[in-house]
């Protein structure tokens, strides 16, 4: 084989690679502030997106089918308080919360089924993130009983960038031994990845359920557990599969300076 067609097999293996990387949804759920403080405004506002957020590229969004938070043993339904918006050029959905009391509070949203020609299967991200108030920090690792979650092992605010963080992936419940856990960044400020294999950080769960990961910056990261659901959808008459993702945002923090 000449080098000419060694090197065309070589891009088009690339090309394939990078197509692939590029696929790595997120559900996202993004919070003005994760810690609300005393002295601080007691009102934060939330988006929730979808999109590749390292890539800073997004996709369309319905209205979600349930938008809630858990706090202090009740749930609140927030659905009506979405408002369309757009992020990264396409329809998203944003709200304002006020904090009335300490407490911890789990903001989580259930897309409507997201069809993906690209992978010939539909996607629904259970998407949460963990917001702390007024010094309060019981209950941070509550399980919601979502169809699919990320519980925390490690606490979901507070954290600095470098910390080591841990949580279980649970399906119906139960851990999820071995899991496929994606990991993003926030891109805010549009850093570039070196390569197309940077994009995504990839790891798996050990045999019960639980993963790890060193964040390496401070700012909003994405933990994506991905399954394939036991059941199907249909599109345009035939059976296509789900794949639920379990997706956590953790903000984590610049370690100070003097």
């Amino acid at each position: 084989m000449g080098n000419i067609v060694k090197a065309a097999l070589w891009a088009v293996g690339w090309m394939i690679m990078a197509t692939a990387q590029a696929f790595a949804h997120f559900g996202m759920l993004i919070a003005s502030d994760n810690m609300v403080m005393p002295d601080e405004p007691p009102t934060i506002h939330l988006s929730l997106s979808f999109s590749h957020p390292m890539e800073m590229v997004g996709m369309e969004m319905a209205r979600p089918n349930v938008f809630q938070v858990a706090a202090i043993g009740r749930h609140e339904d927030l659905k009506n308080s979405l408002a369309p918006v757009k992020k990264m050029g396409h329809t998203a959905w944003q709200t304002r919360f006020a904090v009335q009391r300490p407490g911890v509070y789990h903001f989580h949203f259930e897309p409507q089924p997201y069809w993906e020609p690209a992978e010939d299967c539909f996607i629904i991200h259970f998407t949460k993130t963990v917001i702390a108030a007024f010094g309060s920090e019981e209950g941070w690792d509550a399980e919601l009983g979502l169809k699919t979650e990320i519980v925390p092992l490690s606490r979901p605010f507070g954290v600095y960038a470098g910390n080591l963080f841990q949580g279980i992936v649970k399906l119906d419940g139960k851990a999820v031994p071995n899991a496929r856990v994606e990991i993003e960044h926030y891109n805010a400020a549009r850093i570039e990845a070196p390569t197309a294999y940077m994009v995504t950080q990839v790891t798996k769960a050990d045999g019960n359920g639980v993963f790890s990961y060193a964040v390496p910056e401070s700012g909003w990261w994405g933990f994506a557990a991905l399954n394939t659901a036991a059941y199907k959808l249909k599109k345009d008459g035939r059976d296509k599969d789900v794949e639920l993702g379990a997706v956590l945002w953790v903000h984590f923090e610049k370690w100070p300076k003097k």
